[in-house]
C-alpha cells in the first residue's frame, strides 16, 4: 500500500492513524517538548480528511481527539482515584467521558471542513481548516467551564513561535501552527504554485517570531526584588491527616523563618493542612516574625465563611460554611484573593441536587468551593503589583487580562501533587511560562512539590527549586509595567480574523459548488 493511500481516511487504517497521531501530539508538549509534531500531528490529520466523507472524516478526527487527550491528560485518573478516592469506575467514567467531550470537537472539525470547506487548495489548507480550529480550541476554552490544555501554541514556549503570544496571545501561536500544517499538506497534495508557496509559508513565520521575540513590550518599574519560595513538599495521600497536621505547620514555619528578610515570600496552594480560621495565632505569629524582618507573606490557605440562609440551596447546605481556596497577603495591609475559576468534579460539582445527596451517601467529596469575585485588584506587596492564580487558573489568560495591566508581575500557587509523579505539573509549568511570554512580565510560581519557579518575561525558567523535597527558592524579580498588544485586546483580533477566514471559506465553496450546478 502505498504512503499516500495509506494517508487516506477513508482507508481502513484511518482511523487508527489518526488515533496515533493524536497520541504523537501529547509528546510536543513539556516534559518532552517534541515541539514539531505540533505541526505534523495536525498535518496528518488534515491529510486523512481529504477526500473523506463527512461522516468519516467526523469518525477520524473523533479518534485523533482520543488519543491526544487519553494520552496528555491520563493523569486524570491519577487524581481522581489515586488520591481523591473514587472508584475505579467512576474515576475511569470522568476521565473518559472529559477526553470523550475533547474529541468531538476535532469530529465537529473534521465533518463541517469535509461538507462545507471548499474540497482542496489554498482556501482549505491554509484559511478554512485554521480558522475552524481556532474556534474551536478558543470555544474549548471556556465551553462547560472550559478545559484548554493541550491547545497547540503552548508546544512553542522553546522556539521563535513564542515571539508571537504578546501580540496576539496563544491562540495566534496555534494559528501559525495550523497554517504551516496547512503547508505541509499542500506539499504533498498542491500544485506547483501552491507547493513554492507553502515553502514560504514553513520559512516564514521562523524569522518573523524571532523579530518579535526580541521586542520588549514592557518596561522595567523598578529595582529588582527578592523572592523566596518555601515548598513544604508534603505528599498528597499525607497532607490531610490530622496526625500530620502539626508536622506540616512546622515545617511551613521553619522553611519560612529560614528566608525572612526576603522582601516577598509565597507559599504553594492551600499550603496549610487546616482552614485558616483555626490557625489565627499561628498566622499572627508568622506575620509578627515577618513584619519585623520587613518580608512580606503570601500564603495559600482555604477560609471558611458562614453561609447567609438566603444563599443556601437546601437546610443541609445551612449546617456548611463557604469555602475559598484563597492567598492570604501580609503586606503593609492584611488582603485576601480568591480563587475564581474552580475545578470540576474537584471543587465543585455541577451535578443536579439528586445526585449531590448520593454523593454524600456515597461518602464521597462534595462540599463546593465558592468562586471569588472575577475581576480581583492586584496584590500590593513588597513593591509589587502581583496578579494572582491559583492552580489551573494561570491557564485562562482573558479572564485575568485586565488584573494582569494593572500589575507589575505574575504569581501563580499551585499543588500539582494532586497528579503524583505524571507529566501534568510538566504540562503545567509550561502554561506559566506562556503567560510570563504574553504578559512581558516575570512570574514567580510556587508548587506543595514541584515545579517551584521563578520564571522571566521570555519565558526562561531562571531558578527552579528541586522536586518532591522541602526547599526553600530564592531568586529576583524585576517589576515591571507596560502592556503587550495582547493584554491589550485580548482574543478579539485572531478570533475575528478567524471568523473571517472561516466565513470568507464556506461562501467560496458555496459559490463553487453554485457554479457546477
Amino acid at each position: 500500500m502505498s504512503p499516500e493511500s495509506l494517508l487516506r481516511g477513508e482507508s481502513a487504517a484511518g482511523p487508527l492513524i489518526a488515533g496515533v497521531a493524536g497520541a504523537s501530539l501529547a509528546i510536543a508538549f513539556a516534559p518532552f517538548g517534541l515541539w514539531p509534531l505540533a505541526l505534523l500531528a495536525p498535518a496528518v490529520l488534515f491529510a486523512l480528511w481529504e477526500d473523506c466523507t463527512p461522516r468519516r472524516a467526523g469518525w477520524v478526527g473523533f479518534c485523533f481527539g482520543i488519543g491526544a487527550f487519553a494520552a496528555g491528560t491520563y493523569w486524570l485518573y491519577v487524581s481522581i482515584h489515586g488520591f481523591g478516592k473514587a472508584p475505579v469506575w467512576l474515576a475511569l467514567g470522568l476521565m473518559a467521558a472529559l477526553v470523550a467531550l475533547m474529541a468531538l470537537y476535532c469530529a465537529v472539525l473534521g465533518y463541517v471542513a469535509t461538507r462545507w470547506l471548499p474540497a482542496r487548495g489554498a482556501l482549505r489548507w491554509w484559511v478554512g481548516l485554521p480558522a475552524m480550529w481556532v474556534l474551536l480550541e478558543w470555544v474549548r476554552g471556556w465551553m462547560l467551564s472550559g478545559f484548554g490544555w493541550l491547545s497547540l501554541g503552548y508546544s512553542q514556549t522553546d522556539t521563535w513561535l513564542a515571539g508571537f503570544a504578546p501580540l496576539g496571545g496563544i491562540h495566534l501561536v496555534s494559528a501559525i501552527l495550523l497554517l504551516m500544517a496547512g503547508a505541509l499538506v499542500a506539499l504533498w497534495h498542491g500544485t506547483a504554485r501552491e507547493r513554492w508557496v507553502a515553502a514560504l509559508l514553513l520559512v516564514l513565520p521562523w524569522p518573523i517570531g524571532a523579530a518579535l521575540d526580541r521586542l520588549e513590550w514592557t518596561e522595567s518599574a523598578g529595582s529588582p526584588v527578592g523572592v523566596a519560595i518555601v515548598q513544604g513538599a508534603i505528599p498528597q495521600d499525607q497532607k490531610w491527616l490530622d496526625s500530620n497536621r502539626d508536622t506540616t505547620l512546622r515545617r511551613y514555619r521553619d522553611l519560612t523563618l529560614q528566608v525572612l528578610g526576603t522582601p516577598l515570600v509565597v507559599w504553594p496552594e492551600a499550603a496549610a493542612p487546616d482552614l485558616a480560621n483555626n490557625i489565627v495565632p499561628y498566622l499572627r505569629d508568622l506575620a509578627r516574625a515577618a513584619e519585623a524582618q520587613r518580608s512580606a507573606l503570601l500564603l495559600g490557605l482555604i477560609r471558611a465563611e458562614p453561609v447567609a440562609a438566603g444563599a443556601a440551596e437546601d437546610a443541609a447546605d445551612l449546617d456548611e460554611p463557604a469555602y475559598f481556596n484563597s492567598l492570604l497577603a501580609f503586606g503593609d495591609e492584611v488582603t485576601w484573593y480568591d480563587k475564581h475559576h474552580l475545578v470540576p468534579f474537584g471543587e465543585f460539582f455541577p451535578v443536579p441536587k439528586a445526585v449531590r445527596r448520593w454523593l454524600r451517601l456515597m461518602s464521597l467529596p462534595y462540599s463546593d468551593f465558592t468562586r471569588g469575585a472575577a475581576v480581583q485588584p492586584p496584590l500590593q506587596l513588597a513593591g509589587l503589583k502581583l496578579s494572582a492564580s491559583i492552580c489551573y487558573e494561570d491557564a485562562y489568560p482573558v479572564t485575568q487580562r485586565v488584573t494582569v495591566l494593572a500589575s507589575t508581575a505574575l504569581v501563580n500557587v499551585t499543588n500539582d501533587a494532586w497528579f503524583g509523579r505524571s507529566t501534568a505539573r510538566y504540562q503545567h509549568l509550561q502554561i506559566s511560562r506562556m503567560r510570563a511570554i504574553e504578559a512581558r512580565r516575570f512570574m514567580v510560581r510556587a508548587a506543595n512539590d514541584g515545579v517551584s519557579a521563578v520564571i522571566d518575561p521570555q519565558g526562561v525558567i531562571v531558578a527552579q527549586a528541586p522536586e518532591y523535597e522541602a526547599a526553600v527558592l530564592r531568586a529576583q524579580i524585576t517589576p515591571r509595567s507596560g502592556s503587550t498588544p495582547y493584554l491589550q485586546t485580548g482574543n478579539v483580533p485572531i478570533l475575528l480574523l478567524a471568523a473571517a477566514g472561516l466565513l470568507f471559506s464556506l461562501w467560496s465553496a458555496y459559490r463553487h459548488r453554485e457554479r457546477i450546478l
